[in-house]
């Protein structure tokens, strides 16, 4: 199976059942919480991510391959573990590096909101409940 249609699965089933084959053993990966190199710190992060986040939903909305890169936009939909249960929507791409062997060598996630504004979702769903 190509990597990009691996990716489209992927994607779909998130974070769960995921194909760890595909990264390079040293994976560099970067988001705008984390960053960290190796294919077991990327399984422990979805791992704390499917445990403590819930109705987790990874909309893709656009793939494109171009030589040794792929880049992808989405949305990320999910429950946040506060007691009044805010729904999360992070919009966001992502631009994976591959190697000559097609393995991700680098995975870089960029979001199109900020963290701040991330953290405002959590507090407006409890005003919300206030009033």
């Amino acid at each position: 199976m190509d990597i990009v249609q691996i990716l489209k699965q992927d994607y779909q089933d998130f974070p769960v059942n995921q194909t760890y084959s595909i990264y390079a053993e040293n994976v560099y990966f970067r988001d705008p919480l984390n960053e960290f190199r190796g294919v077991e710190r990327f399984k422990q992060m979805l791992g704390f991510i499917d445990t403590w986040f819930r109705d987790i939903k990874m909309d893709l909305h656009h793939i494109r391959r171009s030589g040794n890169t792929i880049a992808m936009e989405w949305t990320l939909n999910m429950t946040s573990p506060l007691p009044w249960k805010p729904r999360l929507a992070i919009p966001g791409r992502t631009e994976f590096k591959l190697n000559d062997e097609e393995l991700i060598i680098s995975h870089i996630d960029y979001w199109h909101t900020s963290r701040l504004d991330v953290l405002k979702q959590n507090l407006f769903s409890a005003e919300k409940i206030k009033t």
